[in-house]
């Protein structure tokens, strides 16, 4: 695989994204068909893999608002943000302790049996999940479920993200990775969507978030059936090995771990730099998530009325998705112009100027714009940053490194939640959280293209 060293990559007018491996000659100035949106659909095996991830996040979009609505908007209890924050932590911390492990075994298992697995293990899991709902079971075994279900997620799109390389070429990965991630947010929304459309017509209430959880395991089936169509050995990574003791594999995987680590400190340091960046920009973003939740359910609607903050959330999604699609649309466009560092900076140097200028009037109207534009710049800087880890990084550590990756947007989007929970009141409304954030944002810009300049 090609090798990014303490150096921008080049980029030229006339194609979508440009490696080392991939200079053009002089004076072309011509996008080749395989740089082009319509060549990456020409081949199967991405549009097999695409199709993989737009199943399985549809069906984390379902899943995920059947928990909002359990957690946040049931009739029965009154949410507040430590509520969230407790939410979070218990179905991310503990695998943001065991995800950089998940990523030795996706460079030692194949890919595309970990996306079939994976996701008929969560076909079986969704139904116990809605099983116990039905059932009244205690809120811990409901919670216990989910959590299952959520550490398979983390392990999946881990997997989706590595595996992506292994289907596309060099000078397709920009485009590739501006539709990819993108049209999975965007699925993902969209099973939001269909989870408020389907919370809106059933009464409130555990049998209306049983049904959802039940149609998410069977959007679970589908994808695990998509993967099946792939063939076993598609996705990589080429060496196999026999599995040792349980003993050794823990102690091998702590060591491949650190190898992996050092490779990135030590030899793809625009990687760690773009990584420190989307992790800061996942953490501001976390905390907005959280005011926008609080708003919808205290502020915008009679908080006693819980279908109307289901909506007035929903939309707010909604509008969030079409905001990560045009992030998919314009990204390889800014980034041949700006860079792909510039474009990452300048992400973030926009959501510091337009997070204060319309959050803080706390309304409907400017809170789904600010909406809008934090999906494109959020994703913006996601693709950005995918981009250049999959650049620096060689493909025998690309599992590990993006299971860190993983990691890192797990903590931050604990951790907002958590330092939000200690400041936000409970009608979401705080001015000085929104011009803090603003702040990071620009910190951020400012410290990631200072780094991204030094050769």
């Amino acid at each position: 695989m090609f090798h990014v060293k303490h150096r921008q990559v080049a980029w030229h007018p006339g194609r979508v994204a440009l490696t080392e491996n991939s200079s053009p000659a002089a004076g072309d100035t011509q996008s080749p068909p395989s740089a082009t949106l319509r060549g990456l659909l020409r081949g199967r095996d991405f549009r097999r893999l695409l199709t993989a991830r737009v199943l399985s996040q549809l069906s984390d979009g379902v899943f995920q608002v059947s928990l909002a609505s359990y957690v946040i908007f049931s009739p029965e209890r009154q949410a507040s943000p430590a509520d969230i924050a407790s939410m979070l932590a218990v179905l991310l911390l503990p695998f943001s302790v065991i995800g950089p492990f998940a990523g030795v075994l996706l460079d030692r298992w194949r890919r595309r049996q970990v996306l079939y697995l994976g996701n008929l293990a969560r076909f079986g899991l969704g139904l116990a999940t809605g099983g116990l709902l039905l059932a009244r079971a205690p809120e811990w075994l409901f919670f216990g479920a989910a959590l299952l279900v959520t550490a398979l997620n983390r392990f999946i799109l881990a997997g989706l993200s590595a595996a992506l390389p292994r289907v596309v070429a060099a000078d397709q990965l920009v485009t590739a990775n501006s539709l990819s991630p993108t049209l999975g947010t965007v699925a993902a929304a969209a099973g939001g969507g269909i989870g408020f459309l389907v919370h809106l017509v059933l009464p409130p209430g555990r049998d209306a978030d049983a049904t959802l959880v039940t149609l998410a395991a069977l959007l679970y089936l589908s994808a695990s059936l998509a993967a099946r169509r792939m063939a076993p050995d598609l996705l990589g990574p080429d060496v196999h090995t026999d599995h040792p003791p349980l003993g050794r594999a823990i102690r091998q995987a702590a060591h491949d771990l650190s190898a992996g680590v050092r490779h990135l400190t030590r030899d793809c340091r625009p990687a760690v730099h773009a990584l420190a960046a989307v992790t800061v920009s996942r953490f501001c973003y976390g905390v907005l998530v959280v005011m926008v939740l609080m708003l919808s359910r205290y502020t915008f609607n009679d908080p006693a009325n819980s279908t109307a903050g289901m909506a007035t959330l929903g939309k707010t999604v909604a509008v969030s998705a079409l905001g990560f699609f045009l992030a998919a649309v314009i990204s390889p466009w800014c980034s041949r112009r700006l860079t792909v560092p510039g474009w990452l900076a300048t992400c973030s140097a926009l959501a510091a100027l337009f997070v204060p200028a319309l959050g803080l009037f706390f309304a409907p109207g400017p809170a789904i714009l600010t909406a809008l534009l934090l999906g494109i710049v959020t994703q913006g800087t996601k693709i950005c940053a995918d981009t250049l880890v999959q650049e620096a990084v060689e493909d025998e550590f690309r599992g590990r490194v993006f299971a860190i990756y993983d990691v890192l947007f797990n903590l931050a989007f604990v951790a907002a939640a958590g330092v939000t929970a200690l400041v936000l009141p409970l009608n979401g409304r705080s001015a000085a959280v929104v011009v803090g954030v603003a702040v990071v944002y620009a910190a951020t810009a400012a410290l990631y293209w200072r780094a991204a300049r030094r050769k």
